[in-house]
């Protein structure tokens, strides 16, 4: 894969893992403030709160922020394995192409 393409891969990595955590991370935070405030987590999914242990809560909430640290990190990682690789810059002078090209065979062959 090219370094252009690890670079953009980190990118998208990082924007998607902070998308997550803006749009998905709200229910996560009413959970932290509901333990913290009133000592009780309720289940809001049914017509009528049901109380459930905060445990199983920050199970959930610590496997969700995992998941976004993993999206994240791998970005990090994909950025700076993007950055540390070999560009066009380093291309062998037999391998260019392009009007810049000092091509050494046609002033041989014309001599």
């Amino acid at each position: 894969m090219s370094d252009t393409r690890f670079t953009i891969l980190g990118i998208a990595l990082i924007f998607a893992g902070f998308l997550i955590l803006g749009v998905l991370g709200n229910d996560f935070r009413i959970n932290n403030i509901e333990m913290a405030e009133f000592g009780d987590c309720y289940d809001y999914s049914q017509d009528n709160p049901v109380s459930i242990d905060c445990s199983y809560r920050m199970l959930d909430q610590s496997m969700f922020l995992a998941a976004v640290m993993a999206f994240i990190v791998g970005g990090i990682v994909s950025l700076i394995k993007g950055v540390r690789g070999k560009w066009d810059n380093q291309v062998k002078p037999e391998d260019m192409v392009g009007p810049s090209r000092d091509d050494n065979s046609e002033k041989e062959g014309k001599g």
